[in-house]
């Protein structure tokens, strides 16, 4: 600051005009502040140092001082560039003002910019950004020409929106598609939950040879891998990933490190971590503890969270979900506790729903019914149908009738379709011999048609694909091929009769 300070007294000493340097050095600091009274002190600015102001204000979180300093144009006798509308575009998306994006839609359109590829996909991110959907679609559909960053920027308006089916459709149509339209459409399935669709997006990305999938596209495929247990896949990605170079960025090593701990790969997740060592952020270690607390190491979860400690990392709310799942499946009631009260005194977080769900499941694993009860009751927000499931489970294996029943009443209410509350209901009356509550519990299934749902009883990785069965379930494409095939093995593994009669006559 010092030089540049400098450097402005030399030239208003010497009436040397380098206001658009200075500007630049300003912007680059920045100071923000120094750069606007320059400005204004200017006699003469031009459409350079009017975008240059406009943009640094959108960069820094000042939309609104961009398209203040936006309608001072005319009143300098200048007309605004494809570059303004630009940066000014992104401004008024910030602003999360519907009326404003449309204001300078129109004066856009008159100043005949609308054929301008790179303003368009800026409107059509503004307008997402500001809840009009519509108004995106309408920049795109009244495009004379579209380019593929336009395509990709309409596609992740409906990604972002949730809606994969719109979002497909327009990638289907699009006449060219690179790395960046594959990656939105299959990092839009993992968001929203479709990981099969994903990890079918990117094997039909890998079939086509003119696009090679990028660090990002690596990093949106490997949750699919995690969560349909793709591990196969996953393996080929690491692969790919450290044969391209990709290793070194942080989200494909913690993506990496994810997959394998989903996968029941414990140890291999662990020595990528290591692996990671000083480049590590918070995701890197809330994955990892997380990972050894849900495979039952406990000790070793608490013990890498006081190296967490140690080496300075600061803990968010992730962080004691693992903290307290460990406690939840080694059973330490106290150690819980303590962590659960440390949240708010020594790092300042309040505990949400899923910590005070920990502290339930805790308490009502030991039999501590009552204790967990008054938690509940004292929860600063609405306990959800997952708390008050947790409580009845524990109910369920302790056998205890009365909190039972405040918990499923609860949830008969949240979840009045679920058949699960009345099945579980059901069996703790029968183990107390409540015979009474039984025959109710049925009733009430009955009344309100309720049906169990058959749960899965083989999950089978066959290449890419990961196949659902359910008892006698003939709903596969392949059901009967299957059959047959199971029907062959049941007939060659059946003992021979003849065999065995012949044993028993001599």
């Amino acid at each position: 600051m010092n030089q540049i300070k400098q450097l402005h007294a030399h030239c208003l000493k010497t009436c040397l005009d380098e206001t658009k340097d200075l500007l630049q050095r300003l912007l680059r600091v920045p100071n923000l502040v120094y750069a606007r009274k320059l400005f204004d002190h200017h006699t003469n600015p031009c459409i350079f140092l009017y975008n240059k102001l406009i943009q640094a204000y959108s960069v820094h979180d000042q939309p609104h001082e961009s398209i203040s300093l936006f309608n001072l144009l005319s009143s300098d006798g200048l007309r605004p560039n494809h570059h303004t509308f630009n940066f000014v575009f992104a401004a008024s998306a910030s602003v999360s003002s519907v009326r404003t994006l449309r204001m300078l839609h129109s004066q856009f359109l008159r100043s005949g910019f609308e054929s301008d590829s790179f303003c368009c996909t800026a409107l059509v991110t503004g307008y997402a950004k500001v809840g009009a959907l519509c108004c995106a679609r309408k920049v795109f559909d009244e495009m004379p020409k579209r380019d593929v960053p336009v395509w990709n920027a309409m596609i992740t308006v409906y990604k972002s929106q949730g809606d994969m089916k719109a979002a497909m459709e327009l990638f289907d149509s699009m006449p060219c598609k690179n790395v960046i339209s594959w990656t939105s459409v299959i990092s839009g399935f993992c968001q929203n939950g479709n990981y099969a669709k994903a990890l079918a997006m990117f094997l039909c990305m890998e079939k086509d040879k003119s696009v090679k999938p990028n660090h990002v596209t690596v990093t949106s495929v490997l949750p699919a891998c995690a969560n349909l247990g793709a591990l196969e896949i996953g393996r080929r990605l690491e692969r790919y990933a450290r044969e391209n170079g990709f290793f070194d960025n942080i989200y494909v090593s913690n993506a990496t490190l994810e997959m394998y701990s989903k996968c029941g790969m414990i140890d291999v997740a662990k020595r990528i971590f290591d692996e990671i060592g000083k480049q590590r952020n918070l995701c890197s270690w809330n994955s990892m503890i997380s990972s050894l607390a849900t495979h039952g190491k406990h000790d070793q979860a608490l013990e890498l969270y006081a190296q967490m400690l140690r080496e300075g990392g600061k803990p968010d709310a992730v962080t004691f979900v693992g903290l307290l799942l460990a406690c939840v499946h080694g059973g330490m009631v106290e150690k819980g506790k303590e962590l659960f009260k440390s949240m708010e005194e020594v790092h300042k977080i309040s505990p949400k729903l899923e910590h005070y769900g920990c502290m339930i499941d805790l308490l009502g694993r030991v039999g501590k019914l009552q204790e967990a009860y008054d938690i509940i009751k004292t929860m600063p927000m609405k306990p959800d149908a997952v708390v008050w499931g947790t409580l009845l489970g524990a109910c369920s294996f302790h056998g205890n009738v009365e909190i039972a029943e405040i918990a499923s009443e609860a949830l008969f209410k949240l979840e009045p379709s679920n058949p699960g509350n009345c099945v579980i209901m059901s069996n703790i009356y029968a183990a107390n011999e409540k015979w009474d509550g039984v025959v109710r519990m049925r009733k009430m299934m009955k009344k309100e048609t309720m049906t169990k749902a058959a749960g899965y009883s083989y999950l089978v990785e066959v290449g890419v694909e990961v196949h659902n069965f359910t008892v006698h379930d003939k709903s596969h494409p392949r059901s009967y091929e299957i059959y047959q095939v199971l029907d062959e093995i049941t007939r060659r593994i059946k003992p021979d009769k003849s065999y065995f009669d012949s044993k028993t006559m001599t």
